[in-house]
């Protein structure tokens, strides 16, 4: 593959983002951002970045300027950050890194313009994505959003009526995204969490299919770290078994907002086998005792 980054810029080259938009969102109005649109976000401050193997675009990352409305009389400049709004890449160049190096140049024109926090929304449940905004990136989140988009099917953004979706947050000039941008930070695996007591919240067991089933009860934690499972391939469940998708959706909905309203917030994520099974798991951290902060050296 030859990739390559750049910024989109000229009308005619936002219609070939449209339609690559469409590939994956299909015709629906609500769901495709118009040429209009990202030709005026690409030259107010915003950015359309563009992924080409060779000639060919397969895949694009728009952002703009935004403030915070969680502290409306400060002074905008105080609350600024880029909102991360669409990342859409095609089909079959899906898990070849492309995602990562959009965000990696989203980063890059954040610093150069002085702006520390990107911020963007996912579905919790959808490992892969967890994986790449937690894990590669270093993204932290502590907010839950139930029904973000609303519970309407119109414009492809809810799943079997619900859109719930985590605020990430990318604090791109700390020090945790430096360490995996620089490589200088080794993944923890799995079990090097639970050889520091780390509880697993909601282990899940598996049905006569193979599909992970959300436990009836939940095991609270008391420290500093703890561990939330979801599945690995919750589309899989939705399309095999909604009701059991729905059950995921309301147990994690209530177990991410008790954790953070105990202070936690997710610092990390795991994907490895675990018993037998392919598991994922979110690491969600007491803020005074970040993931980055705890010595798991051994002695």
């Amino acid at each position: 593959m030859d990739l390559r980054i750049r910024p989109l810029a000229t009308l005619d080259e936002m219609r070939q983002a449209v339609d690559l938009q469409k590939q994956y969102w299909g015709d629906e109005p609500e769901s495709v951002i118009p040429a209009h649109m990202l030709f005026s976000l690409a030259n107010y401050g915003g950015h359309v970045l563009a992924a080409f193997d060779g000639q060919r675009l397969v895949g694009i990352l728009v952002g703009f300027l935004g403030t915070s409305g969680n502290e409306p009389d400060r002074p905008a400049m105080a609350n600024l950050q880029y909102v991360s709004k669409r990342m859409v890449v095609l089909p079959e160049y899906r898990g070849q890194g492309i995602g990562y190096h959009l965000k990696r140049e989203q980063r890059r024109i954040a610093m150069k313009q002085g702006v520390r926090l990107i911020t963007w929304t996912f579905d919790p449940l959808l490992a892969l994505n967890a994986h790449l905004n937690i894990r590669k990136l270093g993204a932290i989140s502590n907010e839950y959003l139930p029904d973000y988009y609303g519970t309407s099917d119109d414009g492809g953004l809810t799943t079997l009526g619900s859109s719930d979706r985590l605020l990430a947050e990318w604090w791109v000039t700390s020090r945790r995204v430096e360490e995996r941008f620089g490589g200088t930070r080794g993944d923890l695996m799995l079990s090097r969490y639970l050889e520091a007591e780390t509880v697993i919240a909601n282990p899940a067991t598996f049905n006569t299919a193979g599909l992970p089933v959300s436990p009836d009860d939940i095991w609270m934690p008391n420290t500093s770290l703890c561990l939330m499972e979801i599945p690995v391939s919750y589309p899989v469940i939705v399309r095999d078994d909604p009701m059991l998708a729905q059950r995921w959706r309301l147990h994690t909905r209530d177990l991410f907002q008790r954790l953070f309203a105990l202070g936690y917030v997710v610092t990390d994520f795991i994907h490895e086998p675990y018993e037998g099974h392919d598991r994922a798991f979110y690491l969600l951290s007491q803020p005074d005792k970040l993931f980055e902060q705890i010595d798991f050296s051994q002695n």
